[in-house]
């Protein structure tokens, strides 16, 4: 790839993001993890579809948000193709960036079958255990409205049901803490698990601090 198309396809890249959670850094640090996956591999891989893999991965996001029904994931890889096909593209690379794009989200049921694919979910997913991963859900959370936790009848609810409400503890226990064995590249594994007690510590403290509030007397009224 030359450093003209690189330009234009990081331009695109700027132009779409609007998210705090997921902006031109998170989308440098997935392409720089990326890029040392891929120095560590064997196999052959192109380095054009997962560059450009990695810069356009979440350009779907702002029409996620738009219409939660739609997954960013599916609706950027289509964003794309269309944009690399507009820039003189193969439909074979156009192609294939839309299948690594369209199969790195972690619930989605598209499962990254290429080398190139694997990589870009391994990199997206590093920049979401540890104490990293904390600070973005936090944030993005915070944009889409949910609470850091909820209480019924007193309990505070962990979020270890899927029918739980959606909150800051059910998204650790639904997806942060399981991150760690759904690595596709053992390089990513092996780099994930470096962090995953940094991930636990700043959770079983903050269940410390949020039942140390609850001990506190409840107010009383006058009959």
């Amino acid at each position: 790839m030359n450093k003209k198309m690189y330009d234009k396809i990081e331009e695109f890249m700027f132009n779409c993001m609007r998210d705090s959670a997921h902006d031109p850094e998170h989308i440098f640090r997935v392409l720089y993890q990326s890029l040392g996956i891929a120095s560590k591999r064997t196999e052959k891989i192109n380095h054009d579809v997962l560059i450009t893999s990695c810069l356009l991965h979440d350009i779907g996001r702002e029409k996620q948000y738009s219409d939660p029904k739609i997954c960013h994931a599916e609706i950027g890889g289509i964003m794309a193709k269309e944009f690399l096909l507009k820039n003189e593209w193969s439909e074979k690379d156009a192609e294939h960036v839309n299948k690594c794009i369209s199969s790195h989200r972690f619930r989605g049921d598209n499962i990254p079958d290429s080398i190139e694919a694997k990589i870009l979910f391994d990199s997206d997913k590093l920049d979401v255990v540890g104490f990293l991963g904390i600070a973005r859900t936090l944030l993005y959370e915070g944009k889409v409205g949910y609470n850091l936790y909820s209480v019924n009848n007193g309990k505070i609810i962990y979020g270890e049901q899927k029918t739980d409400e959606e909150t800051f503890l059910k998204e650790y226990n639904q997806k942060l803490k399981s991150l760690y064995d759904k690595f596709y590249t053992e390089e990513a594994k092996k780099q994930a698990n470096k962090y995953k007690e940094h991930a636990q510590l700043f959770y079983d403290k903050l269940i410390e601090q949020i039942k140390e509030a609850y001990k506190e007397p409840t107010p009383s009224f006058e009959s």
